[in-house]
């Protein structure tokens, strides 16, 4: 019963102080929604074919390789959290500055040369304690990435 409960709750705040990246979420997995898919604590995880990982909500999209890898589970499980905590201010506050220092040029060759991990940067270094504290096991530290 009181699994339930804790279960209903969190359904009733993910579509209401997190309706934006669910609704996105949601959208996302229609569109991928005939392939892999789990269920990993309050979330969805779904395989996909970008070399890439994103949460959206309770919405998890991790590439076939990546779902092999637990730490970077754990740390997607933590933008999950991040949602949840932060609501309809996810997409501004995580979202777009993680989009901006994954994917522009001039921050991935700042990264490179001065050797700063991808998860020294705020959004994912919250991300990668939040999932350990709540999953209680290893998240990605400081792993470069390209």
């Amino acid at each position: 019963m009181r699994r339930t409960l804790a279960a209903l709750a969190w359904i009733i705040w993910q579509v209401t102080w997190c309706l934006p990246q669910n609704a996105a979420g949601l959208v996302i997995w229609l569109a991928h929604c005939r392939a892999r898919q789990f269920g990993f604590r309050y979330a969805r995880v779904t395989a996909w074919r970008h070399r890439s990982c994103t949460s959206m909500g309770c919405f998890i999209f991790m590439d076939e390789r990546a779902l092999r890898d637990r730490p970077l589970l754990v740390h997607e499980y933590g933008h999950t959290i991040q949602s949840a905590v932060l609501g309809w201010l996810y997409l501004p506050v995580i979202v777009l500055p993680s989009v901006l220092w994954f994917s522009l040029p001039a921050l991935r060759r700042y990264r490179k040369k001065h050797r700063r991990s991808y998860y020294a940067f705020y959004t994912e270094r919250w991300a990668n304690r939040l999932g350990e504290r709540v999953c209680r096991e290893p998240s990605m530290g400081m792993a470069f990435i390209d």
